[in-house]
């Protein structure tokens, strides 16, 4: 009897040991391919960050491969699991409902205004995949908390599951459904709604944008893009050719990210990140917008190899042809459109493959006349403002991001 169990023991050590063998390897696997540039903040905590991302990555497809779970889903459950529980601060009252359909948590400051209030419509990040209101509550209670805004924190749909134009939908309804009560129901001014999110959130605030106005509708009166995802046209620019390994987002992951948002058909990725999804002619046009000519010096002196105009796969455009459209690429929205967007906020990091979208934006929208303000942070990644107030990962730097973004909200 004590033979049998001690067989089956040494049984589960074993598969446990392989198991845990497996995931390491997997784990060093992909964490030996990221790259961490001088001049990045504390690098050795950027690192520690990625592993840990890595790791749940990791698990997840096991699990998956076992049947057990979907990856992403396994990745969701654990950013929500893992998130502290916290006290509503006593100057917020908070509510979860739902505006259209769509479910949203509002954050009204309960000290008396003298006049109308701001409000924020914010639309969290994760690559139309990932993030949520949960993930993004300690942000938007800073927001509201710091600029004494009304912010409403939208929970638009998700990828693989709901494809494009599904979050760009749910973001237009929850903004509507907004305007449509912010004065009676929470003593916001309709003039003095912005919208405002991260990464992807960023690229559904400015394609929001462009569908308000092609529809002829009252404009927020602002937008604030952090890190935003505003082209899937060109995926060799600068800020992809030197960060395409810099965590926490690698040049393959945005295309991964895109290609889940439009259509799933992730085996066109490198067709995709090598450009072969807009033809010729196209290209040419875009460059005016894109070209590297439009960047400041600066921002080339970590290498840059120009990419040459090649032929595209006509099948290979036949099905991304969305991607070039201004609902998925407010980049390349034309001038008659642009011209009249709202004074914009851009925040942009120095070692993000994202970085340039946000400064090529910015060029065009100074070109056209529209305000914009602009914070660089020199020593940032993609998503160092969601560790503003993270404890012992808390980067200074992405605290100062926001506070930034406050500054502005306060203008409004």
């Amino acid at each position: 009897m004590e033979l049998g169990v001690a067989i089956i023991i040494l049984c589960f050590a074993a598969v446990f040991a392989a198991f845990m063998l497996l995931v390491f390897g997997l784990i060093y696997a992909e964490f030996s391919n990221s790259e961490i540039p001088l001049g990045v903040a504390q690098p050795g905590k950027l690192r520690l960050i990625h592993g840990l991302l890595v790791g749940i990555a990791v698990l997840g497809r096991i699990f998956q491969n076992m049947g057990l779970c979907t990856q992403v889903g396994f990745t969701r459950w654990v950013s929500n699991t893992l998130l502290p529980t916290s006290k509503v601060p006593p100057q917020l009252l908070i509510k979860d409902l739902t505006f259209a359909g769509v479910p949203v948590r509002v954050y009204q400051p309960k000290a008396p205004s003298s006049g109308h209030r701001r409000g924020l419509l914010y639309f969290h990040g994760g690559g139309w995949m990932l993030g949520s209101i949960d993930t993004y509550d300690d942000l938007c209670r800073y927001i509201a908390k710091e600029s004494a805004t009304v912010v409403v924190s939208v929970g638009y749909r998700l990828s693989p599951e709901h494809r494009y134009p599904a979050q760009l939908d749910d973001c237009l309804a929850a903004t509507s459904h907004f305007l449509e009560v912010a004065e009676a129901d929470y003593g916001v001014d309709p003039r003095k709604v912005a919208v405002g999110g991260d990464s992807a959130g960023g690229n559904l605030s400015a394609a929001l944008c462009h569908r308000f106005v092609e529809n002829d509708l009252p404009l927020p009166c602002a937008q604030i893009l952090i890190y935003p995802v505003l082209q899937m046209a060109d995926f060799n620019l600068p800020s992809y050719q030197q960060n395409q390994y810099v965590p926490l987002l690698y040049r393959t992951r945005m295309g991964f990210y895109y290609l889940h948002y439009l259509n799933g058909d992730t085996s066109l990725l490198e067709d995709v990140l090598d450009g072969r999804h807009v033809p010729v002619e196209l290209e040419l046009k875009y460059r005016k917008w894109l070209g590297p000519d439009n960047l400041p010096p600066e921002f080339k002196t970590r290498g840059f190899t120009p990419r040459a105009v090649t032929a595209h796969d006509e099948e290979v455009y036949d099905i991304m042809k969305d991607a070039l459209e201004p609902s998925v690429s407010p980049l390349l929205a034309s001038d008659t459109v642009l011209c009249k967007m709202p004074p914009t906020f851009i925040l942009t990091c120095e070692f993000d493959v994202l970085r340039d979208d946000g400064i090529l934006f910015k060029k065009r929208l100074e070109d056209l006349g529209v305000p914009v303000t602009w914070w660089h942070v020199q020593d940032g990644f993609h998503g160092i403002v969601s560790f503003f107030d993270k404890g012992w990962l808390t980067y200074p730097s992405g605290k100062l991001a926001l506070d930034h973004i406050v500054s502005f909200v306060k203008t409004l």
